[in-house]
């Protein structure tokens, strides 16, 4: 926790940007009937019965200095250790090409490694792409440190908080939220330190 905690109070390098990642996914459901037409004085209504097409997984990358975020979505819209590795290249070659370390703030399930650029990318490709990044894990049941989860939440509330029946309307939806969010640009005020940590999870921490 406090690793990840002094990533956060570092100042903005442009050389070293901060970027957090995580996963997404959303259930596709389409409709049996269409929602009845809203009338005056009463609410949209819709049919309660739904017709399942599947789950469409994405990545957010979160950039919180920057106020910028972007949803990677692999080519079949799963998030298999491929789809990760995928998400990495982006954020190096197409995100920040320019920067001399990527760095990276994530969850750590068994996909999140550096064996998945292996599996996706020749030797050389693969080694190239580790040396971009310093990664930081977030610790087990703190998934609440990574900021990636906060913008997964607000775009949650913002765009996909419905039936959506098609990864082609997924991406499209998250598509037009995030150009409208990353039109007018505001950082991430991470205010939880280390010295917070130690007075309000005091009892986390080792009694000697």
């Amino acid at each position: 926790m406090e690793d990840v905690l002094e990533v956060y109070s570092r100042p903005p390098d442009p050389n070293r940007p901060l970027v957090c990642l995580d996963e997404f996914c959303k259930q596709l459901l389409s409709e049996v009937r269409g929602p009845l037409p809203v009338a005056p004085g009463r609410p949209a209504r819709e049919d309660c019965e739904y017709v399942r097409e599947g789950c469409a997984s994405a990545f957010m990358i979160a950039m919180p200095l920057e106020g910028r975020r972007e949803v990677f979505v692999g080519p079949e819209g799963r998030r298999t250790a491929i789809d990760y590795a995928l998400a990495l290249r982006h954020i190096a070659d197409s995100i920040h090409p320019e920067a001399e370390r990527i760095v990276l703030v994530q969850d750590n399930p068994d996909t999140h490694a550096g064996a998945s650029l292996y599996e996706a990318f020749p030797p050389e490709e693969a080694r190239r792409l580790a040396a971009r990044f310093e990664v930081h894990y977030t610790p087990k049941h703190g998934s609440w440190l990574n900021i990636a989860e906060i913008e997964i939440s607000v775009l949650a509330r913002a765009c996909l908080d419905r039936r959506i029946p098609s990864q082609e309307l997924f991406r499209a939806e998250i598509a037009a939220c995030l150009a409208r969010k990353n039109s007018n640009p505001t950082p991430t005020r991470w205010r939880f330190t280390c010295e917070d940590a130690r007075i309000k999870l005091s009892s986390l921490y080792p009694h000697v």
